[in-house]
């Protein structure tokens, strides 16, 4: 049976039971080929009924989970509706042809530029109102790689009605707009970039102070002021764009590559391409030659990625060169905005398409770019970057939810400006805040603008805030093979990194109140702390929601009972950090000092890291640390990947006996790898710490209700220790939580009576740690 309906002037398509495409024509003439959104039409068989002519509607698509109306002519709310059979409102769940979804959950945007705060952000897929739509009618067809004029249709765009099963919704977006490429292993570790005129021996001995520190830096940008600025005659306009090294700054570019390379650095270079290569470039000169250009009269090349020659020698002559002598890839700063002709791809398509096929080609398959959003169907071409944002608090506080919801669209792999770009004060706890987000966080690239006084290097900071940045950098480095078995499932089962909450729990309002908390990966769950400390308690607080089951705090061993029906949490009497929903049963504000965050794991979780902080992303590591928080059971698949060859290690536990099988073809794992276990709040024969290896087991034992009251205690007693209040008034509420441990206080109701709201969390905290032992 044909999945296309059509008439002389319209088309539907039906890709799945869930999705159809609608085109509208007045030539009769529809578009075949692939487009900038668009990879892939043919999903195979589809149940569906039509009827033509019935009931003064020209025709009637219906599957189980929508039917369309249509009356003929074309495509307007007047004339084209679908029902999405879904009760998720009081009335029908019905799209008129043009209209927005209320429900939207939000998409992204293609830039954060000079943004404090939050700003309103594009549509996603994904709706509470358990339908969307994604128009197509703007783009351009892809004809043998390259962009290409498309038919001339009115309208052409997808209806998606997959209520709230959004897994499964991403899953057939990535199957209808292409896959979402591995990027390489070494992109996962930390990345060093600022906009400063290092010279050569200082960015050399800069990241030789990270290695003497012990931070590892996988990544190495080296923003615009690698070439020249400086010395460029007027005639020549602006310097934003350059492909000529700067030689004062940079007397021996071979050689900084080279060395850079030895300190096994990845190494990207900033380039604003839109000013094209002009006569004092370089490279011009072979330019010239090859485009067949006037270069006696200077006349340079103007940027145009459609033209083939042009492109052709931007990437030969221009490019390769440099990438021969040791660039990976390149940071693509574009920021002219958008085509000034309904004829021309949007510029920032062309520079993220080719350049990124064009790194892949060169690199074994394995393509990466550092660019802006240009819209659906950019997740083809990562990575992500947002832009140059404001240093303030209130920017921190917006990335969490802007970088769960571009999920919703796609597009997966974010690299933000951790610590931000521009303006602002200098402020150890946000610049420690925005850095810990950054570690749970796609990317993790620390940036900063030339000001002297605004770099991100964690010795510039006061001695507690230092210690805490790197250990947050050795961890981000430790968890690459967590990371990169992530990305593989995100290349091969559609399935992100990041994750809003809604996603696992659609039908818990709690999930979509929680705006910036999030799942990181498969095992991890994180609530950032996005707001300033309490100035007496000098503790920060987020408000989360516990989903059912129960959650380990990765730093603290603190286990904490999610929603579950029939246990009942103490209230947070307060409302929640940014006025969006009032905290009850079901949340719980958290209290964190400066050195953590929550970052929570659902009993049995698994995560596997790298033992050695310092270890080079890009390599497997010959040994592993294996996390097991709780002795629930379960089945986590470590995937690892060099080139384009896989490996899996899947790690079971099973009623408290947990084992290892191996499965590498390619022989990429190093051989006689150990595999070191910690077990978190249970022990095997008195011990958390062993080692295993493939085909042998363990069996464990769950930690007592003592040593859960006793590690809760501590972190109480940490907080209080640290807040500034009358030593009396810390006195008495250690005495009530002491007291609780050993008598039927309601300490929940005893915190009603606290007057400083955050000091009266920190105490609920504690009690609904030790009333799910009773």
């Amino acid at each position: 049976m044909s999945t296309i309906v059509q008439g002389s002037d319209y088309r539907f398509t039906l890709l799945t039971e869930r999705l159809i495409r609608l085109e509208y024509s007045s030539s009769g003439e529809f578009e075949d080929r692939n487009t900038q959104l668009v990879a892939n039409r043919d999903f195979g068989p589809v149940a569906y009924s039509v009827l033509k002519d019935h009931n003064g509607h020209a025709v009637e698509i219906e599957t189980e989970f929508f039917h369309l109306y249509y009356d003929g002519g074309p495509f307007a709310a007047s004339n084209l509706h679908v029902d999405a059979k879904y009760q998720y409102t009081l009335h029908d769940s019905r799209w008129y042809y043009g209209e927005k979804a209320s429900g939207n959950l939000g998409g992204t945007n293609p830039t954060l530029d000079l943004v404090d705060g939050s700003t309103p952000i594009d549509d996603g897929i994904m709706s509470r109102d358990g339908y969307a739509y994604l128009d197509d009618t703007d783009s351009f067809a892809i004809e043998d790689g390259h962009f290409v004029a498309r038919a001339a249709e009115e309208s052409d765009g997808y209806f998606f009605a997959y209520g709230r099963n959004y897994r499964e919704e991403l899953s057939d977006f990535y199957r209808l707009s292409g896959e979402t490429p591995l990027i390489p292993r070494y992109a996962l570790g930390n990345w060093w970039s600022r906009y400063y005129r290092y010279t050569q021996q200082e960015y050399l001995d800069l990241m030789d102070q990270f290695e003497s520190e012990q931070v590892p830096i996988s990544v190495s940008i080296i923003d615009m002021d690698w070439h020249r600025t400086d010395d460029v005659p007027a005639r020549f306009g602006s310097t934003w764009t350059g492909y000529s090294w700067n030689r004062t700054l940079f007397p021996d570019p071979q050689q900084f590559l080279k060395e850079l390379k030895k300190r096994h650095k990845h190494i990207s270079l900033n380039t604003h391409p839109a000013g094209g290569i002009r006569a004092f470039e370089d490279p011009y000169p072979t330019v010239a030659k090859h485009l067949g250009l006037d270069a006696e009269k200077e006349e340079p090349a103007i940027f145009d990625l459609d033209d083939p020659k042009f492109r052709e020698s931007y990437f030969d002559d221009v490019h390769h060169p440099m990438e021969d002598e040791g660039v990976d890839f390149w940071w693509l700063d574009w920021q002219q905005g958008t085509s000034r002709s309904k004829d021309k791809v949007e510029p920032l398509w062309n520079l993220n398409h080719y350049h990124f096929l064009d790194n892949m080609r060169r690199n074994d398959g394995e393509g990466l770019i550092l660019s802006r959003f240009a819209g659906p169907g950019s997740h083809r071409y990562p990575i992500g970057f947002s832009g140059d944002t404001v240093i303030t608090w209130a920017s921190l506080n917006f990335q969490p939810y802007f970088t769960a919801t571009a999920t919703n669209i796609g597009y997966t792999w974010w690299s933000h400006d951790i610590g931000g770009h521009i303006w602002g004060s200098f402020d150890p706890a946000l610049s420690l805040r925005w850095l810990q987000l950054g570690v749970f966080s796609p990317i993790n690239r620390l940036h900063s603008s030339e000001n002297p006084f605004s770099g991100k290097e964690p010795w510039k900071y006061r001695r507690d805030v230092r210690e805490y940045m790197d250990a947050y950098l050795r961890l981000r480095n430790r968890l690459v093979p967590y990371l990169d078995s992530a990305n593989i499932g995100t290349h091969d089962e559609n399935v992100a990194l990041i994750e809003p909450l809604y996603y696992r729990y659609p039908d818990n309002e709690e999930s979509y109140l929680v705006k910036n908390q999030y799942f990181f990966g498969s095992e991890l769950m994180v609530a950032p702390i996005t707001t300033p400390q309490d100035p007496t308690l000098n503790v920060g607080f987020v408000d989360a929601w516990l989903p059912e089951g129960q959650w380990m705090d990765i730093f603290t061993d603190l286990v904490y009972q999610g929603d579950q029906e029939g246990i009942e949490r103490p209230m947070v009497s307060s409302c929640s950090l940014d006025g969006q929903f009032k905290t009850g049963e079901t949340t719980i504000r958290l209290g964190r000092t400066l050195e953590n965050i929550p970052v929570l794991a659902k009993l049995g979780a698994i995560v596997p890291m790298a033992t050695d902080a310092m270890q080079r992303a890009d390599v497997l590591p010959e040994e592993l640390d294996v996390q097991v928080y709780g002795s629930k059971d379960n089945e986590y698949v470590m995937r690892e990947h060099l080139n384009r060859s896989i490996a899996a290690t899947t790690i079971t536990v099973r009623g408290g006996v947990a084992s290892v099988a191996v499965d590498d073809p390619d022989g990429i794992i190093p051989e006689g790898r150990q595999l070191h276990f910690t077990l978190h709040a249970f022990t095997l024969d008195g011990n958390s710490e062993f080692t295993l290896t493939a085909g042998q087991s363990f069996a464990g034992t769950p930690q007592s209700d003592g040593q859960q009251n006793a590690r809760a205690r501590e972190q109480l007693l940490q907080q209080l220790q640290g807040a500034e209040i009358p030593y009396e008034d810390k006195r008495a509420v250690l005495k009530k939580i002491d007291d609780a441990l050993t008598s039927p206080i309601n300490l929940a109701t005893y915190a009603q009576t606290i007057e400083n709201a955050n000091l009266r969390s920190m105490v609920v905290e504690y009690a609904s740690l030790i009333a799910m032992q009773r």
